[in-house]
Order: C-alpha cells, then structure tokens, then sequence
C-alpha cells in the first residue's frame, strides 16, 4: 500500500510524471504544463495571452486580497499584464453567513480595481466536507509578442537577483492565523506588524517585475510561492535545464521572519514566500536593475549565477560548493497537521 502524500504541492518528480504528455491539440500553444512552468502562454494574434490558475488554501483572512496578489504575481514573470479573472469559492457548510460571502467580495473586488482586472464571473456554493472557504482563481493577462518571457529564457553567466526577502507570505499568514500561538514569543505590537506584511513590504510583486524589465534585459523571473525560495530556484534550474550557484548568506530574513518561523519550526528558505521575485538577468544590465529597484525603494540582492549543466541547484557557502535540497513540501504544512 503506498503512502499518502504531505499537506502542499505535489513532489516534483510525479508533477512532472503526470504533466508528461499532457495534451495539446492546438498549435497556438505557446508554452504548456510544466515544472517550474506557472503560466501558459497562447498565440492570441497580435499579443500573447497569459493564464494563470491558482487556488489559496492556507489562508482564510484575507483570502479574496491573496487570491488576486498571488495569481498576478504569476502574470507579472511573463511581463504580461493581468486583464481578467474568473473564480471558484467553496464556502464552509454551517459557518457561511451573508457577512462573510461580502467580505470575500469586497476583497476581490478591491484587489481588482487596484490593478484593473476585469472579473469575468466563475462560481460560488456552499460545500460540504470542507472547515473554511476555499478559493481558486484563473487569471488572464497580456503581452505583446516581442516581450515575453518565460523561465525557459535564463542562460548561462546571468545573474539572478532577489527582491525584498523571504518569507514575506508565511510571515503574515502566521501572524494572521495562528496569533494565538505567538503571543508568548512575540509582542502585540510584533504580532501586528507581521500581519501587515500583507501589504508592507506586500506579497505583489507586480511593480517589482516592471521595473525590473524596464531598466534592463531580463531573461527569466520567477516569484517563490510553495517550497519557499528553495523550490523556486530548483524550479528556475529545471526550467532553464541550467544550473543555479546560489550563496545563501546573501538571502535576507527579516528578523520578524526569523523567529516566527522559529517557534513553528519551520525552514525559512523553505516557507511560502510570495513577496519576494527572482530575478535572472544579463551581467551587463545587472547593476542597472538593481539601481532601478533601490532607486524605487525595492530592496534587492544578488544571490547567484545561472552556469551550464542539467538543472541543478548548489550552495556557495564558506568557499565550499555543495548540492542544495529541493524541498519535498512546503515547510508550512507542518503547521497544519
């Protein structure tokens, strides 16, 4: 009998057993399903379509806000912008009242008006078997055709970067769900100011991407969701069929990060950590970039080197080279076990 598997995405090995010659019947396919592949990419004519599917299952406060945050953030790594979106949200059995269906709504809705998203219609019901709403969104954005990207496009001697730290989601999705549990370790005040990494330093990443494209030649972006930043460079590596050196001391961790991770127990480098963007880049344009971001108030640092090989990931630490794990789930999961 086999196992059952952990809380959170798949293990990439049967992701990518499964994806494996997943149908497709029209040649204005573009780019498919895919490890370390967020979005699919259709030839629409003129432009490219981007889309996007993304559920939010961890999060309950503020869930209808994380929805159109996370889902961008995808878009905004093609250098597409998002245009539509359509959603799924299955409400508790028993614990659903008017109230709650208006808030999800005005949270959606208000993400949307901020970045112009179009709300298209999905569907909406009451659900039995589930103990908090659930709520899965597809987003649609666009791009013409001369500036997409994709995470296939890295290469050999570019530089990757990475925005403002991790993890930036996990930190305040801790203090919004489980602030009970941190009120031994942490003070009120603490408690509230990592809640409010929702939107301070924020997990869109949407003006970092821009900003990032416009002030030089970016070849690839990717933004660390599931797996934290360790899965999201063994994603990039995979993607690229290149491999990543990569010096972990380089990586910022808010000190709020840091600990509230440590009375979870859990790995900072493996938690959620929408927030942060990875960055690869030509080194000619790199310092350029970085001037651009900081200049914009957008922390930011250089973390590793794309070099040629099969898609591994290594650690550059103490002058020493080791291979680096890919995690096998997200670190948060434990929290919910």
């Amino acid at each position: 009998m086999s196992a059952f598997l952990p809380v959170g995405k798949l293990p990439p090995a049967l992701l990518a057993e499964i994806l494996a010659g997943a149908p497709i019947f029209d040649d204005r396919v573009k780019l498919g399903p895919g490890v370390g592949l967020d979005c699919a990419v259709v030839d629409a004519g003129a432009s490219y379509w981007v889309i996007k599917a993304e559920p939010i299952t961890f999060a309950t406060d503020q869930i209808g806000w994380y929805a159109v945050q996370v889902a961008g953030n995808d878009i905004a790594t093609t250098g597409a912008v998002p245009r539509f979106i359509l959603l799924t949200l299955l409400l508790p059995e028993g614990r659903t009242d008017e109230a709650l269906v208006r808030g999800i709504r005005n949270q959606l809705f208000s993400a949307c008006e901020r970045q112009k998203i179009s709300v298209l219609g999905g569907h909406t019901e009451v659900t039995h078997g589930i103990d908090r709403p659930l709520l899965a969104v597809t987003v649609i954005g666009e791009v013409s055709r001369d500036q997409l990207i994709t995470p296939r496009g890295a290469r050999p001697g570019d530089i990757l970067l990475l925005t403002k730290g991790v993890p930036i989601e996990a930190t305040a999705l801790l203090a919004r769900e489980f602030p009970d549990r941190l009120r031994t370790h942490l003070t009120p005040q603490e408690i509230a100011s990592a809640a409010d990494f929702l939107h301070q330093p924020g997990i869109s990443i949407t003006r970092d991407a821009q900003i990032a494209v416009q002030a030089g030649k970016v070849t690839a972006m990717h933004d660390p969701t599931e797996g934290g930043l360790s899965a999201a460079l063994w994603e990039m590596a995979q993607a690229s069929g290149l491999d990543i050196l990569f010096e972990p001391d380089k990586v910022h961790v808010p000190d709020l990060a840091t600990r509230i991770c440590g009375v979870f127990g859990l790995d900072p480098l493996a938690t959620i950590a929408s927030g942060a963007l990875l960055i690869a880049v030509d080194p000619q344009d790199a310092d350029r970039i970085i001037a651009a971001l900081t200049g914009n108030a957008i922390p930011v640092s250089r973390i590793g080197i794309f070099h040629e090989g099969s898609g591994q990931v290594y650690a550059v630490q103490a002058g020493t080279t080791q291979p680096w794990p890919c995690p096998e789930r997200d670190e948060i999961g434990k929290v919910y076990e």
